[in-house]
């Protein structure tokens, strides 16, 4: 069984999160999703509010399961048999962190593989901290992340649920 991990903050978690998300799970038999538990990153979300965002949202994928992890990535990949590291790549300005990650973790252990996959191109200049950002500031984030992440961000600035539009 091919198994890879699809590792990151997911803080919050992305439309462009799943696409690449949906990419990995086309192409392994088990993808799971490693949540970073690493407060020294300062995640606006704790580590299990960012998972039970993310369960509902990955329902639709049989073979994918989530959990979080707090050790280095290419151990964790060892302890779980995964062969492979997803990352995703909106744009050249990811390439370079993202590149030299991958050699460390390639030194680290030459038989864990990482494949970079690009999201739909709809979703390349999305990322967790833009969204935010417009969130802190009462803008409509519906378009970037699943209902129940864009509740938890209105929860968290205290706002209110923007109202159903009348028919």
């Amino acid at each position: 069984m091919r198994h890879c991990i699809y590792p990151g903050t997911f803080d919050p978690l992305t439309y462009g999160h799943l696409d690449v998300l949906e990419r990995a799970a086309s192409l392994f038999d088990k993808v799971t999703v490693a949540i970073s538990d690493n407060p020294a990153k300062g995640p606006f979300f704790s580590s299990q509010e960012r998972l039970a965002m993310m369960l509902p949202n990955i329902r639709r994928f049989p073979n994918v399961e989530v959990t979080t992890f707090n050790i280095l990535l290419v151990e964790f990949a060892r302890q779980t048999g995964a062969c492979a590291i997803i990352r995703g790549l909106r744009a050249i300005s990811d390439f370079e962190f993202e590149f030299n990650m991958a050699l460390m973790n390639r030194h680290l252990d030459p038989n864990i593989e990482t494949i970079f996959v690009m999201p739909n191109e709809e979703f390349s200049y999305t990322s967790s901290t833009l969204v935010k950002q417009v969130a802190k500031y009462g803008g409509d984030v519906t378009h970037f992340v699943p209902p129940n992440v864009a509740e938890a961000l209105r929860a968290s600035f205290g706002q209110v649920p923007s109202p159903e539009p009348s028919r």
